[in-house]
């Protein structure tokens, strides 16, 4: 006999805001989708950039501010549950991550100079690379969910068992949390010489 559980929480994290759903579907791997939005900014100079930025950039609840770019992602984990000779085992367990990743788009280039123009392109650059590593943090802690959840040991009812789908579905998305928001702590730190290295190497090989 097959069993579900009831839908799970909503989780949201510093750097992306991610949705948790539990429900039951037909045996697959683990997937990802992946999305793109942008929003347009103005600006011919880096100050002007700034300033379009933080004023059209993506709020996040969880900060209250907005940045220069955001990743919206639902975690949907689905089990399958059955019962035999008197256990409760999980039958198979899938966690599809569907993304949404926000970027600034510069409208003004043409109205610029070469040197605001290679700052943006290094600074663009940096921007996607860092939300598309938001993505990755993901994907890798689904795949985590989904080998933990069939590895279960099966118990006296579906409703234990259900239950330690839930403990560890939380367990994994708390782990998941805190790696989001290390990142982001670590980025931050580092932002200003990763970005004049990049700089330094977009300058040599443009030959400014």
């Amino acid at each position: 006999m097959l069993r579900q559980p009831e839908k799970a929480h909503v989780k949201i994290v510093s750097a992306v805001v991610a949705i948790l759903t539990i429900m039951t579907w037909p045996a697959q791997a683990a997937s990802l989708s992946k999305t793109y939005s942008y929003f347009s900014i103005g600006g011919r100079t880096l100050d002007e950039i700034q300033t379009e930025l933080d004023r059209r950039g993506p709020k996040l609840r969880s900060t209250g501010r907005r940045h220069p770019g955001a990743t919206e992602m639902e975690f949907n984990t689905k089990i399958q549950y059955g019962e035999s000779r008197g256990r409760c085992r999980v039958v198979n367990a899938e966690v599809r991550v569907k993304a949404k990743v926000i970027l600034p788009r510069w409208r003004s280039r043409r109205r610029s100079d070469s040197e605001t123009q290679l700052v943006w392109d290094t600074l663009s650059a940096d921007i996607k690379r860092h939300e598309e590593s938001h993505v990755i943090i993901a994907k890798n802690h689904a795949r985590e969910l989904e080998n933990a959840l069939k590895k279960l040991y099966p118990q006296r009812n579906c409703e234990q068992t259900a239950a330690k789908a839930k403990s560890t579905t939380d367990r994994i998305m708390a782990k998941h949390d805190a790696a989001q928001a290390k990142f982001d702590r670590v980025e931050g730190i580092n932002f200003e010489r990763r970005i004049l290295r990049l700089l330094k190497y977009r300058a040599q090989r443009t030959g400014n």
